[in-house]
């Protein structure tokens, strides 16, 4: 605790633009009374600007630091020695706010964008079943595939697929039944 002035007068509280000069000349002693000094002036700014406590103090400690290697920047003609830290603090502040939106607007648009990476693996993975489906309708006899044609691609009932194939209704939902059942076989698909 600082000595009484003579009288029982406090002592005066020091000067930050004289610290802040000392400080420039690798004053450890002086850095220490500046920073008991501005300190809480620093983090209180920090803290309404940011909001969270623990940026504040992130913020408040990277204020300091700065104000430790800078301290030969200040100019006691433009202003006081705290006014000089309490900018650089207000500044401070603000950019940790602008980054901290900045990453949340770039979380939001890579999260909504919809990438052509994602069109064209449906595009191939698309083309690779129609492929299969292909190959395995090879894989049926004649009238196994014309029936499930002229039904699925044509949309014909099992009559019209009758009809058009001068076949039996029976023998049509047969042909198809076991098609069907081929089809599923060849391509992997798990009933359930």
């Amino acid at each position: 605790m600082p000595a009484e002035r003579p009288g029982g007068e406090p002592p005066a509280e020091p000067d930050a633009g004289e610290l802040l000069t000392l400080v420039a000349r690798g004053d450890e002693r002086a850095f220490g009374e500046l920073y008991d000094l501005l300190a809480p002036k620093v983090y209180g700014i920090a803290r309404r600007v940011v909001r969270d406590p623990a940026q504040a103090e992130e913020v408040t400690q990277e204020v300091l630091v700065e104000v430790w290697r800078t301290a030969g920047r200040f100019d006691a003609a433009k202003g006081s020695g705290a006014a000089w830290v309490l900018t650089i603090a207000h500044r401070r502040s603000v950019d940790r706010v602008r980054t901290a939106q900045a990453s949340v607007d770039r979380e939001r648009r890579v999260a909504t964008v919809d990438t052509p990476y994602d069109e064209v693996v449906e595009a191939a993975t698309a083309r690779l079943e129609q492929q299969q489906v292909r190959r395995c309708l090879k894989g049926l006899t004649e009238l196994q595939r014309e029936a499930i044609t002229l039904a699925y691609y044509g949309g014909h009932t099992y009559r019209e697929v009758a009809d058009l194939l001068g076949t039996a209704l029976p023998t049509i939902k047969t042909r198809m039944r076991d098609g069907l059942i081929r089809l599923r076989d060849c391509l992997g698909v798990s009933v359930g």
